[in-house]
């Protein structure tokens, strides 16, 4: 935390980055595909339940995003049965776990991370295209250079396939 502070300067971001809060408990993997699927739907088709919530929030603060989403029915068994689906149990939204998701995504030329427990999206500096995973990989690289006996990280990847 102290090297995030020193480092990373809160800029004010692009008005066209998607950014919620994460409100409920262990949820911060489906905010982090949200955040990366619906700061792309420029070049991804994201189908109709996730186009009507991204015009939903388009008027609204994170924090009412969040309650959005809370609300959400159709997401919530979307949710589940994805969750449901997978190879491991997920936790209920109580459980106490130390495990977190964030999504860094290119937009407007700058690259930003999306953690839905901070109060705003993270400017990390302009970025070109052909720039994002590179850039991402060094901000995770110094991440983890924070507690290098750490060893529980995951990368993955939202790429288009030629």
């Amino acid at each position: 935390k102290q090297w995030y502070q020193r480092r990373v300067p809160l800029r004010p971001g692009s008005d066209n980055v998607f950014f919620m809060r994460q409100t409920v408990g262990n949820a911060c993997g489906t905010v982090g595909i949200l955040h990366s699927l619906l700061n792309n739907s420029d070049v991804i088709s994201i189908g109709e339940t996730l186009t009507k919530f991204q015009s939903d929030c388009s008027t609204v603060d994170p924090t009412a995003r969040a309650a959005l989403l809370e609300n959400s029915d159709v997401i919530a068994s979307k949710h589940a049965a994805a969750a449901s689906s997978g190879q491991t149990a997920a936790p209920s939204a109580d459980e106490k776990i130390n495990l977190h998701f964030v999504a860094f995504v290119r937009v407007d030329g700058y690259m930003y991370e999306l953690d839905g427990r901070k109060p705003n999206a993270v400017s990390w500096g302009p970025c070109q295209s052909d720039e994002l995973l590179s850039k991402a990989a060094r901000t995770c690289q110094a991440y983890m250079a924070c507690d290098p006996q750490e060893m529980r990280f995951t990368v993955v990847a939202l790429s288009k396939t030629d």
